[in-house]
């Protein structure tokens, strides 16, 4: 069986380099690293990370707790997270938490017994046992969040800015002719959801058109789309634009729209948000909010490695452009034609 020395000899490096490879590569070189991974391929060597762990007390693992992870959204951001992960040398562990505080509890607690040497969440809540960890560890706690970005958690997390991407959606919307808008929002727990509600609200006030409003509360899923933006289109004068807070709950905005012998965006346009893969290929093809999702994921592990690497004196809160792609989903009202 192959031993380090033999893959430094190969390679023609040191033991160290190596051994950094594997530990922290972003410490080296990439052609060294190419010719460090060369060898190993050709000399099939296999470095024994159990006596690592033992020796260096780090599992070369990170632990990513997710809400659902049949959210087409969330797939697309733990991606961005493997392929920074990967590259760093560290392996993936993925919970789904279904939105359960229980299984919260239960990733929470394998990460207390080290099983991880970090955590990115991508929902809204820490456990409680978490957070007492990050009120005495501060900015030094390998805990990052994606997406869900609030002050109150203390601590680091990549996002976009929800509640200026809300109220572009709707600057849009009034821009095409639209006053009568409903709006269908994800969980008000969510920050997310907080956030363009309020840039909802901000954008209505500004136009004089905030009493016009009509509002229905979802939880992100198509099945919510469906029922939520079949109550806004069964009330009288009914809207003729609809902003959902999420992709997946426009798709099933437009089964409701289909169901009452409508057409989108002819008698309603519709609005989503995330940009996830399927909403170009919709029949209408789909306006919406596009995230970096792939991004996201990368930059969740940056700040992940910074603080592992004691490179983090302070909280970070990193937050990624985001960008309204207009498509045919969207059209001036009927009465503007």
């Amino acid at each position: 069986m192959a031993t380090i020395l033999d893959v430094a000899q190969d390679a023609g490096v040191s033991t160290a380099t190596v051994s950094r490879v594997f530990s922290a590569p972003e410490l080296v070189l990439e052609a060294t690293r190419k010719k460090v991974m060369e060898a190993v391929n050709r000399l099939g060597y296999e470095p024994n990370f159990a006596a690592k762990s033992l020796r260096t007390l780090r599992t070369e693992k990170i632990l990513v707790t997710v809400p659902d992870i049949s959210n087409p959204f969330f797939s697309q951001v733990i991606r961005g997270v493997e392929e920074a992960a990967l590259a760093a040398g560290y392996s993936v562990l993925l919970g789904d938490t279904r939105h359960e505080e229980a299984r919260e509890e239960q990733y929470a607690a394998m990460f207390r017994r080290k099983e991880a040497d970090g955590l990115i969440f991508l929902g809204h809540r820490l456990p409680d046992v978490l957070a007492e960890m990050v009120a005495a560890k501060g900015p030094r706690t390998p805990i990052v969040n994606g997406c869900e970005f609030r002050p109150g958690l203390a601590v680091s997390s990549a996002h976009i800015d929800n509640e200026g991407a809300a109220a572009e959606v709707m600057e849009h919307l009034y821009g095409l002719g639209h006053t009568r808008i409903g709006v269908v929002t994800g969980p008000l727990v969510s920050p997310i959801s907080g956030d363009r509600l309020a840039g909802v609200l901000a954008a209505a006030q500004r136009r004089g058109q905030a009493s016009a409003l009509r509002m229905a509360i979802g939880d992100f899923s198509i099945e919510s789309g469906v029922r939520q933006a079949g109550e806004l289109l069964d009330q009288p004068g009914p809207p003729t634009a609809i902003f959902c807070f999420s992709d997946e709950m426009a798709m099933g905005a437009i089964e409701a729209i289909r169901r009452r012998g409508l057409e989108c965006p002819r008698d309603v346009s519709l609005v989503g948000f995330d940009d996830i893969r399927f909403a170009q290929y919709l029949s209408p093809q789909l306006t919406t909010v596009s995230q970096p999702m792939e991004r996201i994921g990368h930059e969740v592990v940056r700040l992940l490695l910074d603080i592992l690497a004691d490179r983090a004196s302070a909280l970070q809160n990193v937050t990624l452009p985001h960008r309204l792609v207009v498509r045919s989903s969207t059209a001036p009202p009927p009465d503007r034609r």
